[in-house]
């Protein structure tokens, strides 16, 4: 890693006391507000996280990078700062959960880049109250740039001048945004919808962008130094491997880098729709990433010359990955939370069952002999398999047992969502050639 130059551009980091207070929305209106003055905006999203990043995109007109201390690592997340930095006109980062929530949080992350914050607290149940959280988060930690707060969900003028009353003099007031149901961001149980599924997205995005013209949000002007970073170059380990990735409304789970990475260690990407396509692509291998097969049973149970193709290839000893959503559509059957069954593929033999309540959340790791493969899980789901799995994944938290791994000839399977560049040696076993048993401390 190198040090050389710099790169500046006004940066803001948006936060909150914790999650549903709107953060997403903020960021979205002011990317897309910036965005329609003709300033281009990049946008990153603090943690993991699939559904935000697909808002945050549309919003801004651009991909949309995790930045997060453990997973994706400091020095990749400062070179992706300064290399967006060289061309954009403004960079925002979207925090996660409340702004001192989770190890590393993203108050760790504003003070290791030295990021100024905006401070979003939804106001819709609350009047005075406001400014203690308010005094309480910008004083919680002296060392945190709190540059502003802003009021999100107001009712009302009189509802504002209630929160204002107590405000904190030495805290810069930057306005508040009125409660606007059509341009609510819809959700389910794993968070927003997809971009795709919202209807009228762009209007919703551009009503948000019209709120923030009377806040201070729209003259900001936090110039932020970012050095000059560069990552060493990967191996091209993976040239010439074709790689076809399932990528629909049933499967689109999928980080940004993690198909920039295949494509640093030389691989050639396609994607394939599991649910409209006739049957997948010839292919060195395929990965399944999570998504939402369980809103997707019948158009997935009867494309059954999808499910052909798919043990075709497995038959040929070809590397097929599958995380989540993509290992459950791999299995026998999936029932829903209204006790819906549909047959999948057959390829893993086991049953899945989506729940109504969260089975499981958190940052983990998978043990390798040559470090660690990061990432982190989030499903709804339980499942049972008839192979016995070859390895276990760690729980951050407090080192207990987590996910299962399933191996089988060339199938990899497993709930984590595994960030790829965290082990290159990894990665390209798993989509390059037969796995390496030796690469996993059992």
């Amino acid at each position: 890693m190198q040090h050389t130059s710099t790169a500046h551009c006004p940066a803001l980091v948006v936060s909150a006391p914790s999650s549903g207070e709107g953060k997403t929305s903020i960021t979205a209106a002011i990317a897309r507000y910036y965005r329609n003055l003709g300033k281009r905006v990049r946008v990153f999203k603090v943690g993991p996280d699939f559904l935000d990043p697909m808002i945050l995109e549309s919003a801004s007109g651009h991909p949309v990078d995790q930045l997060d201390l453990w997973m994706v690592g400091e020095e990749v997340c400062r070179a992706r700062l300064y290399e967006a930095a060289q061309s954009a006109d403004l960079l925002l980062i979207e925090g996660v959960m409340g702004l001192f929530d989770g190890s590393p949080s993203t108050a760790d992350l504003a003070k290791c880049f030295n990021l100024p914050i905006l401070l979003v607290i939804n106001a819709s149940a609350m009047g005075q109250t406001f400014a203690a959280i308010a005094h309480g988060l910008t004083h919680f930690d002296e060392q945190l740039n709190i540059v502003g707060v802003l009021a999100n969900n107001v009712s009302s003028l009189h509802h504002e001048k209630m929160i204002k009353q107590l405000f904190p003099a030495d805290i810069p007031w930057l306005g508040a945004v009125k409660r606007c149901e059509g341009a609510t961001l819809p959700r389910r149980h794993l968070g927003l919808l997809q971009a795709s599924e919202i209807g009228a997205l762009n209007t919703r995005l551009d009503m948000l962008a019209g709120e923030l013209t009377e806040t201070g949000l729209a003259g900001l002007d936090f110039n932020t130094y970012f050095p000059q970073t560069s990552l060493t170059p990967e191996k091209k380990c993976l040239k010439h491997t074709h790689i076809a990735i399932a990528n629909d409304a049933a499967f689109s789970f999928i980080y940004a880098d993690n198909v920039r990475f295949l494509r640093e260690l030389g691989a050639e990407i396609q994607f394939f729709s599991p649910l409209k396509d006739p049957s997948c692509p010839e292919a060195d291998a395929l990965w399944f990433p999570g998504g939402y097969p369980e809103l997707h049973l019948t158009a997935l149970s009867q494309n059954t010359g999808m499910h052909e193709s798919i043990l075709n290839h497995a038959h040929h000893n070809k590397p097929i990955y599958a995380e989540c959503g993509g290992m459950l559509y791999l299995s026998d059957e999936i029932t829903d939370t209204n006790g819906h069954q549909e047959k999948m593929v057959g390829l893993l033999k086991g049953s899945a069952v989506i729940h109504p309540r969260i089975t499981c959340l958190g940052m983990q790791y998978l043990p390798l002999a040559d470090g660690m493969l990061r990432g982190h899980t989030f499903h709804y789901s339980s499942f049972q398999c008839a192979l016995a799995p070859s390895a276990y994944t760690v729980k951050c938290r407090d080192g207990s047992e987590g996910e299962k791994v399933y191996q089988e000839q060339n199938l990899y399977a497993s709930y984590l969502h595994a960030w790829f560049r965290s082990s290159a040696n990894w990665t390209a076993n798993v989509f390059g050639h037969q796995i390496d048993q030796s690469l996993l401390i059992q």
